[in-house]
Order: C-alpha cells, then sequence, then structure tokens
C-alpha cells in the first residue's frame, strides 16, 4: 500500500507567537488549500497547536469533514528563550551543527527527532493520505532527513504556504515539492 503524507507549511501570518493568527492574504491561501487538495483523498489532518498553523487548515477541515488532530509535537522549534539580535545567523549556525542549542532552545537534532516521529507513526497507522501542517524551521529539518541536501538555502526559499509530499511505497521514502507558489 502507498502513504502519502502531504507537508504543509503555515499560511502567512502576522507574527511569530504562537498566538498569531493569519494574515488577509494568509486567510486567502487557507481557502486555496481546500481547492489544491480538492482531488486528494484525505484520511487525516494533523496541525501545530499554533494558531497560525490550525487556521491555514480549518477551511480544509470543513470541507473534508475531517477534525483537526493536534500534535504538539509539530510546535515550530524554540532557537532560544532569550532574544537574539543575530539570530538569523544563530539559525543558520543550526543547519551545519545539528547539536547546537541556545539558551532555552532546542538543537536542530531534538526538534528534527520530534517531527520526524510523527512522520513515523503516520506511516505505521491505517491512513493512507494525511496532512501535516507545521512550520518552516522544524519542516525543513524533517525534509533534511529525507534529503541531506536540503540545507538553510533550501529553508529561506520556502514559501508560505507551501507543499511537500511524501511517499513510501515499499519502505522507500520519496519527497517531492509539490506547491506552486506562482498559482495565487
Amino acid at each position: 500500500m502507498q502513504k502519502k503524507i502531504y507537508i504543509v507549511r503555515h499560511c502567512e501570518a502576522q507574527g511569530q507567537p504562537s498566538e498569531s493568527p493569519l494574515t488577509e492574504k494568509g486567510l486567502k491561501q487557507a481557502k486555496y488549500l481546500v481547492d489544491f487538495f480538492s482531488n486528494a483523498k484525505l484520511d487525516r489532518i494533523i496541525a501545530s497547536p499554533f494558531l497560525r498553523a490550525i487556521q491555514s487548515v480549518e477551511p480544509l477541515c470543513e470541507k473534508t469533514k475531517i477534525k483537526i488532530e493536534i500534535d504538539e509535537r509539530l510546535s515550530e522549534r524554540t532557537l532560544s528563550t532569550t532574544e537574539l539580535p543575530d539570530w538569523y545567523e544563530k539559525l543558520k549556525a543550526t543547519f551545519n551543527d545539528m547539536e547546537l542549542k541556545f539558551e532555552g532552545g532546542e538543537s536542530s537534532q531534538e526538534a528534527k527527532n520530534r517531527i520526524v516521529n510523527v512522520v513515523e507513526e503516520v506511516f505505521k497507522s491505517g491512513a493512507e493520505n494525511t496532512v501535516i501542517v507545521s512550520h518552516g524551521n522544524i519542516i525543513s529539518l524533517l525534509l533534511m532527513n529525507y534529503n541531506s541536501d536540503f540545507d538553510f538555502e533550501c529553508w529561506k526559499n520556502l514559501s508560505n504556504p507551501d507543499v511537500f509530499q511524501i511517499n513510501c511505497i515499499n519502505n522507500e521514502v520519496i519527497l517531492e515539492r509539490i506547491w506552486d507558489e506562482d498559482k495565487i
């Protein structure tokens, strides 16, 4: 049996805090995701507890009548709990050193383990087609797990939203970007 997992980066949001809602453009993007997935027979929708992730798939859940499953492990990675004026350089460094950790934060390896565990559990479940909605940094770490060429530059090129498809066929994992940001 072929299993598909659609990895969705949330739509455009008003900020980074967990309670940040989608922008007006982001709300339109969320409605477009309904059309984007209109030909997919979905079984499950799992989201980060962050408001922007939930709002990104609410229209899809309403259309498909699938209840959102919230999974804390899909929360965005905490780089640090202290203000980092040079956060960009620090984030870049964590792509090169997976164990690098800043005050109150988690390493890339720790964050990657969280999201990979969710994906592996979905592959082992009975669901054939699952949508997982999360955040750019942690999604990048997941994609890096299945494609070692996925790096900091790839993270920089992610769009809001963005969609990747992970297929598992006879225990072989195939990763593909299926989102065309020029369509919306």
